[in-house]
């Protein structure tokens, strides 16, 4: 691709930026504001609110992969990507406005219903549209420093929406709490219906080169081979842990930790320094990043988080002044992993490329979403419930345990995790060196030519002569290296059998966890404890694992019935398994193959 096709016209970057801007404003009610909202002015129990986020989480984590998936495979007029945000878009917009406009008849038990099923509603539409329309930024360019300008707009309408959600909230004080969060809904679901179809309607999709024609399976275990995705992803995953933490306990922390005179009015106070300051920042990191490199400045920005959170955690009753000073350095970091770790995503999605020669943009933004929210359940519902565990009691002073809790799970905890983030990221390999290499190599690929791995050194042919065809890669990539070593030394029998014990076995352990959640409940009349919202975290994960190996079940059938040579998969595993690190098939392996 010329270099001049590498470039996005600011009117590009716009119209593919701007509807984040809705879709950032709706955090701050959703996060910040609504479990306060439901626990102190509908009545919902504080616990029932864990328990719904999490099981709501649980269930939007599902859903992600399959939604990548069918995107990356979409053939229409409209692109692989549009006709998700079409759907998705104002179907989230409704879902919005009625989990913000509660009716006011409804009693406390059925308004913790009516918050749990429009909350999944909510999230299921988002990752509906949101998948997609990531994949998209991904595929828009392939130029090292242009991702991060990309990111870089899409930051600065992130920040932007973010700002508009901590001040419609206090215009719309008076018209009550209620009247407050049924107009942000209705404004925040009208702008985000008008910005996609903006979008859908005047930015095009670039043609797919290299379409994915995967399946789900192959995909997500190809993923975790891939050396800089994991080390990314985890990297990642360590400094998402918390993230939900912040925003749903800054309420609580302002209210009964700081104890200000207003605690609304000093609420938005330090959410709007803490915004502004991150919207000033970004073309300073988006520099930072062309100058210094995306990793080191993704490093420096984990430094001025942990030490923000240290002098959170000593703050007190009264520090209004010394916490709106912590809350601008800590603005200052916020918007540099918003930019840069999805270029940086985008950098790891050539490198898939180059070893699979397909474009598996939406699959690889899935798997960033699935695994990360199914983390993210603990820092959604746990603080919550832990909060309720140590005898938070709605709008009275609270016991110096409630208080050390709540400072240490809004500052000690995200720092903490930052801090171990931070250790990981200092491994990630693709600098703009090695990125330039990368293209390099898939441009010899789609010429027939040999390419070299600049991580490793190895060469890498291109897809079609290869010892082990695509086709036939992809399917034994159903099966864990373990399982494909035992297949080749002692035959496939039994391999469905082991698989369908996996699976059952992980949907025993879903089992025993809904029966610990309905079992440790309790009555209608009493708030969940930690032990609930805990089995509904485990449950997630294990219905996940059943699904996982369910799917392999049909694969596991027609490899027993295949009878695919042995040397043929000894030929799969020693070029393509762990290819950072497996040395390369040896000639007369490859001899024996093909």
């Amino acid at each position: 691709m010329a270099q001049a096709e590498l470039k996005l016209s600011t009117t590009q970057k716009l119209i593919y930026s701007a509807p984040t801007f809705a879709g950032a404003a709706v955090a701050i009610p959703l996060l910040v504001l609504l479990p306060k909202f439901y626990s102190d002015v509908v009545l919902v129990p504080i616990g029932y609110i864990a328990l719904a986020i999490a099981i709501a989480r649980a269930l939007d984590a599902m859903v992600d992969p399959a939604i990548g998936w069918l995107s990356d495979r979409t053939h229409s007029r409209m692109g692989r990507r549009r006709p998700y945000i079409l759907l998705g878009a104002p179907l989230c917009a409704i879902a919005l406005y009625f989990m913000l406009a509660p009716p006011q008849s409804l009693e406390p038990a059925q308004a913790g219903v009516w918050f749990g099923v429009t909350f999944a509603l909510y999230f299921f539409f988002h990752a509906v549209y949101e998948i997609p329309y990531l994949g998209l930024g991904a595929e828009l360019t392939s130029d090292y420093h242009e991702r991060s300008s990309l990111f870089g707009w899409r930051t600065a309408f992130l920040i932007a929406g973010t700002i508009a959600a901590t001040v419609l909230p206090v215009a719309l004080s008076g018209r009550g709490p209620r009247g407050a969060m049924a107009g942000v809904g209705a404004t925040f679901a009208v702008t985000l219906v008008v910005l996609f179809l903006v979008l859908v309607s005047t930015l095009r999709e670039r043609a797919a080169t290299r379409q994915a024609h995967t399946a789900l399976v192959p995909g997500v275990r190809i993923a975790m081979r891939n050396r800089p995705f994991m080390i990314l992803f985890l990297t990642f995953l360590i400094a998402s842990l918390p993230a939900a933490i912040p925003a749903l306990l800054l309420p609580y922390y302002v209210d009964y930790v700081i104890d200000p005179p207003d605690t609304q009015k000093t609420l938005s106070f330090f959410l709007f320094l803490y915004f502004v300051t991150s919207f000033v920042c970004v073309p300073g990191w988006v520099a930072a990043a062309r100058r210094f490199g995306k990793l080191k400045t993704w490093i420096a920005s984990f430094g001025i988080g942990i030490s923000a959170g240290i002098g959170l955690f000593f703050a007190g009753k009264g520090d209004v002044a010394w916490v709106a000073t912590l809350h601008v350095w800590a603005g200052i970091a916020f918007g540099a992993g918003f930019l840069l770790v999805p270029a940086m995503q985008a950098d790891v999605i050539d490198y898939d490329e180059l070893h699979t020669g397909q474009r598996r943009e939406a699959q690889f933004t899935a798997f960033w979403a699935m695994v990360p929210k199914l983390v993210a359940i603990p820092g959604a519902a746990l603080p919550i419930a832990v909060l309720a565990q140590l005898g938070y009691v709605p709008n009275q002073d609270q016991t110096p345990s409630v208080l050390l809790g709540i400072r240490v799970l809004y500052a000690i905890v995200p720092a903490s995790c930052a801090t171990i983030a931070l250790i990981f990221a200092r491994l990630y390999p693709v600098t703009q060196e090695v990125h330039a290499k990368i293209l390099a190599g898939i441009a010899a690929h789609r010429r027939g030519e040999n390419a070299t791995d600049p991580l490793t050194g190895r060469v890498i042919p291109p897809p079609s002569a290869r010892a082990v065809d695509p086709q036939t890669a992809w399917f034994l990539d159903y099966f864990s290296p373990a399982e494909l070593r035992g297949v080749a030394e002692r035959g496939p029998g039994g391999l469905r059998a082991r698989i369908g014990v996996k699976s059952a076995a992980c949907l025993g352990l879903f089992a025993a966890a809904v029966i610990s959640c309905i079992t440790t409940l309790g009555s209608a009349h009493e708030a969940p404890g930690l032990l609930p919202v805990m089995s509904v975290v485990f449950a997630g994960f294990a219905l996940t694992g059943a699904v996982f190996h369910a799917m392999r079940l049909r694969p596991a059938s027609e490899l027993e019935a295949r009878a695919i040579p042995a040397d043929l998969i000894r030929a799969h595993l020693a070029q393509s398994v762990a290819p950072s690190s497996a040395p390369p098939p040896t000639p007369e392996a490859l001899q024996r193959a093909s």
